[in-house]
């Protein structure tokens, strides 16, 4: 190799001088300085040596910290103006076994004489020397910890976060897209609670004041995968292993079903709660509660017919002078149990009332045998933290009364009430619970009963 040894290079003429031809690489020897291009404000980063113990950095590097043994100092050069270190948490750790930062001698590190600590996760430092008073200044300082996402990436719904959990909240229709899943399964499990809409009240009875039978909640069905950390309700199907869901790169349509329509003034039950759905789980509609007719010389048809089964079931009114049973709750059939039966009505002579409504966590009670007929109570939902919340759903209407005989209350998680006053309607549902509505008292002209609260969908998954 020829060797040329001069003391300048200058231009031949004009204003450009070139080194080197295209595809030429230029190289300053090691070892070797360079004066009047001036630094960039970057290091060079030292990627074959990761500082583990204790070290001294040089000026114009760049540093890998590595502190997952334990903690360790970087100890900054002699500082002269313009001097430049950095440094980075090689392995996120900085948190939990720090990197102290040393000044040399009796220089400063942003105008104090002290030694600085980096305790923040994934932080990262560079240093410039300036001058005698402020010493070492730190120009850039991320604690950003910008990593691989290899978890569950989704869109849909309302997102919310609970630790490492996200949340997304369906209250109507829509679409939970998957656009990336974890390489190992178990992370690809995913939590939700899926509950149909609630079933209408039933109405009074005209012309001989009997209650109409509280709405049935929407079905209740959830499953808690092991690696989102809440606690769920007692109707959680994780054991069952057709209640799991492992999600992949698609898209789940979301149906979020809607309230059941009020009993009208005849002998006809209100109308049933519609289902709600994500991928191979469905919740039934609730039952609708029966509705009240009087025709001394014509007894209507077996009111029980008239309580309408569903994933809770409706309440019962009395058909004519004959005591009669609830909607039967949980049907279709799934385990575990998504609800329970509706209550029986009075018996048509020394009690009027209607039954309560089920409820996800108790069945609807039953018109108290007492004289007057107050209505019974909506069975009660259940309580599950899915959305970081403890939070009630999926509560019975509460059956009508004698006209007068004091209000009936709804089961916890949104069943209606009843007001218990002649000719007052039904209290709805609370929507976004599934709730039952409460049925109508019985009047000379008879009362609607309310509207089922609509359902919901919640899905939680852990994304890091």
């Amino acid at each position: 190799m020829s060797k040329i040894e001069v003391d300048a290079i200058d231009k031949q003429s004009g204003s450009t001088l070139t080194l080197g031809g295209s595809g030429t690489a230029v190289t300053l020897a090691c070892g070797a300085t360079q004066t009047g291009f001036g630094r960039t404000g970057t290091v060079d980063w030292q990627t074959g040596s990761i500082k583990t113990t204790t070290f001294t950095a040089a000026n114009g590097e760049g540093y890998f910290a590595d502190t997952s043994s334990g903690a360790f100092t970087m100890n900054l050069p002699a500082g002269t103006a313009g001097n430049i270190v950095s440094v980075v948490d090689y392995t996120n750790t900085f948190q939990t076994n720090n990197l102290t930062i040393a000044p040399n001698g009796s220089q400063k590190i942003g105008g104090i004489a002290a030694s600085n600590v980096l305790s923040t996760e994934g932080q990262s430092v560079t240093f410039v020397y300036v001058d005698d008073t402020e010493g070492w200044k730190n120009v850039q300082d991320s604690t950003s910890n910008v990593t691989g996402n290899e978890f569950i990436i989704a869109t849909g719904g309302t997102i919310t976060t609970s630790g490492d959990d996200k949340i997304h909240t369906f209250t109507g229709p829509g679409t939970f897209t998957v656009s990336q899943v974890h390489p190992c399964a178990a992370n690809n499990l995913v939590s939700y609670a899926v509950i149909a809409g609630g079933g209408g009240g039933g109405s009074g009875t005209p012309g001989s004041s009997w209650g109409g039978g509280g709405g049935g909640a929407g079905g209740y069905r959830e499953t808690k995968s092991p690696v989102t950390p809440y606690t769920a309700s007692p109707l959680c199907g994780h054991s069952t292993p057709g209640n799991r869901i492992t999600v992949t790169a698609t898209a789940f349509p979301i149906t979020v079903g809607g309230g059941g329509t009020s009993g009208p003034v005849s002998a006809t039950a209100a109308g049933k709660g519609s289902n709600s759905i994500f991928s191979t789980i469905t919740s039934t509609g609730g039952g609708g509660g029966a509705s009240g007719r009087w025709t001394p010389s014509v007894p209507y048809p077996n009111a029980a017919t008239a309580s309408q089964p569903g994933g809770s079931g409706g309440g019962a009114t009395v058909n004519y002078t004959t005591q009669q049973s609830g909607g039967s709750g949980n049907t279709p059939s799934v385990t575990p149990s998504q609800g329970n039966n509706g209550g029986t009505s009075g018996n048509g002579s020394a009690n009027f009332g209607g039954g309560g409504g089920g409820g996800a966590g108790a069945v609807g009670t039953n018109s108290p045998s007492s004289p007057g007929g107050p209505g019974g109570t909506g069975g009660n939902g259940v309580t599950s933290s899915i959305n970081g919340t403890p939070t009630a759903r999926a509560g019975g209407g509460g059956g009508g009364g004698f006209s007068g005989c004091g209000s009936t209350a709804g089961g916890s998680g949104g069943g209606g009430t009843s007001p218990g006053v002649a000719g007052q309607v039904g209290v709805n549902g609370t929507d976004n619970t599934g709730g039952g509505a409460g049925g109508g008292t019985g009047a000379c002209g008879g009362a609607v009963g309310g509207v089922g609260g609509s359902g919901l969908v919640i899905i939680r998954y852990k994304f890091k």
